[in-house]
């Protein structure tokens, strides 16, 4: 959607002194961009095809990708996978990335890229406190540090904040998030990177939320959205799944859509869902997806196992592998839309408790940031944002810059001012079971 075009592709030879320290070929991928419903490499629509990449999962704070040994080691089994995509769920902004962003390069590998750490992030028990303009330096350094790499595809700008009913109400900041983070591209003058928004799998609000991050003006329309998804559990099929009613249930959605991590570990995987979602079952709506996840981290999803320097490939690895191995893409476009009309914002609801489609306007110490730049980010060592810094003033309708006391009306439903929403979405989330599960952008 609405993309700067690509980079032309070409393969050079790179001797690259201290670059995963020995020569290796690489070749600059042609950017990503959104269009229509669909991504595309150039002229060729493009498939996501990859893995969740964190070692040491959630246990660990560590950026995998600016670890040059690390890098070196997994690239090698990436390849032997034949993915085209990682995504890294935290990285550090003050660390250098060229090497291994290189390396991926050469493998023909990008990179869909989570710009929140855990004490950087929005918490859904106090979005209001929370989104402001420390933790949004610290989201534009990031974009700051990754936007110069042709292969990075997408940034997300949160991840599972909305994880049941009750926390719908905290969408309106992170749609604000959104918002200001293609605004920030824009205004920097930056490769107009997609921008999107992984969801949770709940079945309950899925929908809406999807809609949500379509709806509106375009300066506040998402570039894509992804989901989670475990539904489909082998043996299955498209229909048993229910994967057929995804595909009918989003079939006029006009934006990419992706899930951003699947793989069913109820019975034994063998990742019969691979055939069906690169298929024109289902490629005139989804873009292929991401497997959770590459490293074994104590849950069994793990495609490897990890010692130090050494990976042992488990049987999810070499299925995947198979799977990959016989799936070819579809020819031609996929059966994409290459025009569609913005999403409907749904109305509140008893799964859906958002009362007004104006959105958090910047907060005011934030908005220098668009012509002056973030400057150095924080990395992984700051002290956090959740409780730092100004919040917005209010909520504003469109884009980022005004700001009023209250939202102004409209026919979808009731509206309420800021500081009720704020503390309607606190009420709920800590009303909720899940509340003991850390709410990290």
């Amino acid at each position: 959607m609405k993309g700067l075009g690509a980079i032309i592709s070409t393969t050079v030879a790179l001797t690259a002194a201290g670059a995963m320290g020995a020569s290796i070929e690489r070749r600059t991928l042609p950017a990503v961009s959104a269009k229509g419903n669909a991504f595309f490499a150039g002229n060729d629509r493009f498939y996501i095809r990859g893995v969740d990449y964190q070692p040491g999962g959630s246990s660990l704070v560590a950026d995998p990708i600016a670890d040059e040994s690390q890098c070196k080691r997994d690239i090698a089994e990436f390849k032997k996978l034949g993915i085209n995509t990682v995504r890294v769920y935290t990285v550090d902004n003050t660390a250098s990335h060229d090497a291994c962003m290189s390396a991926l390069d050469a493998a023909g590998i990008y990179l869909v890229l989570d710009v929140n750490t855990p004490k950087y992030s929005l918490n859904r028990a106090q979005p209001d406190m929370s989104y402001n303009d420390v933790y949004l330096q610290n989201v534009f350094a990031t974009i700051d540090a990754f936007q110069k790499y042709s292969n990075v595809l997408a940034f997300f700008s949160g991840n599972e904040v909305i994880n049941d009913d009750a926390s719908t109400s905290c969408a309106p900041y992170v749609k604000a998030v959104t918002r200001d983070m293609r605004q920030y591209i824009k205004a920097r003058g930056y490769r107009q990177i997609p921008v999107g928004y992984s969801a949770a799998d709940v079945s309950s609000n899925r929908k809406q939320m999807a809609d949500y991050m379509n709806c509106g003006s375009d300066d506040v329309r998402s570039d894509f959205f992804a989901f989670n998804d475990y539904s489909w559990c082998d043996p299955s099929s498209f229909k048993t799944s229910g994967w057929d009613q995804k595909v009918k249930n989003f079939s006029d959605y006009s934006i990419p859509l992706f899930l951003s991590e699947y793989g069913c570990n109820t019975n034994t995987r063998k990742f019969e869902e691979v055939a069906s979602l690169y298929s024109t079952d289902m490629t005139p709506v989804f873009s292929g997806g991401l497997v959770y996840e590459y490293s074994e981290e104590g849950s069994k999803y793990g495609l490897v196992t990890i010692n130090g320097d050494s990976v042992t490939e488990g049987d999810d690895f070499n299925a995947l592998k198979d799977a990959y191995a016989a799936t070819s893409n579809p020819s031609g476009d996929g059966g994409y839309k290459a025009n569609g009309s913005p999403s409907k914002c749904p109305s509140q609801s008893a799964d859906w408790n958002v009362t007004t489609d104006s959105l958090p306007s910047i907060p005011s110490p934030a908005q220098k940031f668009m012509t002056s730049g973030a400057g150095t980010g924080a990395g992984l060592s700051g002290p956090g944002s959740q409780t730092a810094g100004t919040p917005s003033e209010g909520f504003s309708a469109g884009g980022s810059s005004s700001s009023s006391g209250k939202p102004k009306s409209s026919a979808a439903g009731p509206r309420h001012d800021i500081a009720f929403n704020s503390a309607w979405c606190t009420v709920l989330v800590l009303a909720s079971s899940f509340l003991s599960a850390a709410a990290f952008l």
